[in-house]
């Protein structure tokens, strides 16, 4: 750095500390309380990251036990930008320990989207709104405007008793290509100034004005096309990426923060219209000739819907370019051209936001389907403008005048979460492995155990529903000597299960045969399943009545997916006599093959020919706790009982121990 900015860098801090605190400027969102900084922030070269715990009430209900009372609490956190360049969308981790429960946080969202109230008690991550950049101070003339922000907490918190201060853990920044100490505490007051680690393989790009795209399982676009006063029309353009990643019926929603609504859409629709949000609200006190009739939505949180197909060249709201699936986006894997969506809207401003150029995309975007992955979406943030092609075939471009990008994840789905599942069977066992008990989650939990090992089955028992299975389930374990819980392990509730049954297996090569049973009142079009065997990927062959294909990515997956005519999985149906038979799946099966040429250590009964990891629809499937074992799950026989057996029935018939 050249000596001049140097000395102007450290001009400026040293003009603005005062012994031993800095007192910055107010600013846009803050509470007009001054910021307090320690003198430590003026040999910061990096990014400097406060936390002030400023005050805290009790709350009802009082109680004695000091742990379990709760407190309002309202606290402070600042993000200062002392380098000689700018931050891009920054992002700070606040690692809350007391079970705090946030209902505020003005100048900042939750990263992954979750609403308020939000409960914190694992830390969570903040991302800037609308102030997402943090300007450097030479390039500003000191403005701190622009080079800080302060996020204003409120929330609840559980267990410390006053005088104890109830800090955080740790705060941190979490941008790529920095590191943080350990925070220091003084008092109330926790710091950290986080540098640029010369040792991080993030790759440096060269300066510009916008951040560059990233790449996610789901990417979301935002770009608006024209600009007016108190209006704009944007272009939302989803776009599936992951190969296992999958979309059905999907419900997008996001939230507005500046007391926008949608005044009309193309290529989607909301849920909900109900123009009185408009007429009572914000927006009828200004725009009070407006006809809010035929308004798309005046919700603050609207829930968007794609079209049906024979909506797409309806001149009113279709004729947009990969609109209109009744919400499906497959993987690029089975068809590129059904992994993307698009569709318009205009939306209208309040004050002051009426310059054109003013202009703020949606936060805490979230996306579900029918019985998909789940995904986290991070904040919107600005990339360079769309290009768009000359839709007439001409070489020339043309630009949005604004792009914000938003990038979802597949998140795993938590225990007792997921919403498929697994059972294992094997030739050489008896018993049926089913589902884990409560596999997705248990609506009641009374009569039954939760957490118990799933009940041993006959293999035809799953055929029938989760909850007509106790009866065989107790009918088996009395003809094998089982025994079982009491209460009875709950069974599973998902809406699709997998059965995975080791066929046979012989010197040169083994087999399995995968059912997928539906037990939703829902068709699933164009499905598919996945799994990962690591151990004997390489010696996959064929799949008879599936389409399956070997995956590269992820690695030693194998795709299957249904053949012409066979791409439907119908939805559950009434039994031959509905009175007193149970309900039938829909299923789809398939015997798959396997050699074991060139992979003489494979062990099929021993474990390699079972999935690690399953997937229906992009959606992982909860797995049994365990692998059916050749001794067909008989009680072992040992020594010990059999001796003192022997010792009992001596002592009876001679009345004296030796």
């Amino acid at each position: 750095m050249p000596p001049w900015r140097f000395l102007l860098f450290a001009a400026f801090f040293f003009s603005i500390l005062i012994d031993t605190s800095v007192l910055a400027q107010d600013y846009d969102g803050g509470d007009g309380q001054s910021v307090q900084l320690p003198k430590t922030a003026q040999s910061c070269n990096g990014i400097f990251l406060t936390y002030d715990f400023l005050s805290r009430e009790r709350e009802y209900p009082y109680v004695k036990n000091a742990t379990a009372q709760s407190y309002a609490f309202k606290s402070t956190a600042t993000v200062l930008n002392t380098m000689t360049e700018d931050l891009k969308a920054w992002s700070i981790f606040i690692g809350f320990q007391h079970r705090e429960i946030l209902v505020s946080a003005s100048g900042a969202v939750i990263t992954d989207g979750t609403d308020f109230p939000a409960h914190v008690e694992n830390g969570t991550s903040f991302s800037g709104s609308p102030q997402a950049d943090l300007l450097n101070a030479i390039d500003t003339a000191g403005d701190l405007n622009q080079m800080m922000v302060k996020i204003d907490i409120k929330g609840t918190q559980f267990g410390v008793k006053p005088p104890g201060i109830p800090m955080p853990e740790t705060i941190k920044l979490q941008n790529d290509g920095f590191k943080c100490p350990k925070a220091a505490r003084k008092g109330s007051q926790m710091y950290v100034c986080c540098v640029k680690d010369k040792k991080s393989k993030y790759k440096k790009l060269p300066p510009t004005k916008f951040l560059s795209r990233r790449y996610g399982d789901l990417t979301i676009a935002y770009d608006v096309l024209q600009a007016y006063g108190n209006n704009y029309l944007a272009q939302v353009t989803l776009d599936n990426n992951h190969p296992l990643g999958r979309l059905d019926n999907w419900n997008l929603t996001w939230e507005w923060r500046r007391g926008e609504f949608i005044n009309s859409m193309r290529g989607a629709y909301t849920l909900k219209h109900d123009p009185a949000e408009c007429i009572y609200g914000e927006a009828g006190r200004y725009y009070q000739n407006f006809d809010f009739s035929n308004v798309a939505s005046c919700q603050k949180k609207p829930i968007i819907a794609d079209l049906p197909p024979e909506r797409a060249n309806d001149t009113q709201i279709g004729k947009i370019p990969y609109c209109c699936k009744n919400g499906t986006l497959l993987p690029p894997t089975m068809d590129i051209t059904k992994s993307k969506a698009i569709f318009q809207l205009q939306v209208f401003k309040m004050p002051p936001d009426f310059n054109r150029t003013a202009l703020y995309p949606p936060q805490n975007w979230k996306i579900i389907g029918q019985l998909n992955p789940e995904y986290t979406c991070g904040p919107p943030f600005r990339v360079s403008p769309m290009e768009f092609p000359d839709p007439s075939g001409l070489m020339d471009k043309s630009y949005a005048i604004a792009s914000w990008q938003v990038v979802c994840n597949i998140s795993r789905p938590a225990p007792k979460k997921s919403r498929c599942c697994v059972s294992f069977s094997a030739y050489y066992n008896d018993s049926a492995i089913p589902c884990s008990s409560c596999a997705c989650g248990c609506p009641d939990t009374d009569t039954c155990d939760p957490d118990a090992h799933a009940a041993l089955l006959p293999p035809e028992a799953l055929l029938i529903p989760p909850e007509n299975r106790t009866a065989k389930a107790k009918a088996w374990a009395k003809m094998k000597h089982f025994d079982l819980p009491n209460p009875m392990p709950c069974w599973d509730t998902c809406g699709v299960s997998i059965n995975w049954h080791v066929a046979s297996d012989y010197r040169n090569g083994w087999s399995a045969r995968i059912t997928i049973f539906n037990w939703e009142e829902y068709t699933f079009r164009d499905w598919f399943s996945a799994i990962q065997m690591p151990k004997a990927y390489d010696g996959y062959e064929k799949a008879y009545s599936f389409n399956g294909t070997k995956l590269t990515t992820p690695k030693n997956t194998i795709f299957f997916q249904g053949l012409e005519g066979l791409n439907y999985l119908m939805p559950e149906t009434d039994g031959k006599n509905p009175k007193k038979d149970p309900r039938l799946p829909g299923k789809q099966q398939s015997v798959i093959t396997f050699t074991k040429r060139h992979m003489p250590g494979i062990d099929v009964p021993g474990g390699d020919g079972f999935p690690e990891r399953v997937f229906f629809n992009g959606e992982e499937c909860s797995l049994p706790d365990e692998i059916p074992r050749g001794d067909g799950h008989r009680p072992r026989v040992t020594l010990l009982p059999m001796v003192l057996a022997a010792v009992v029935v001596f002592v009876s018939l001679t009345g004296y121990l030796f």
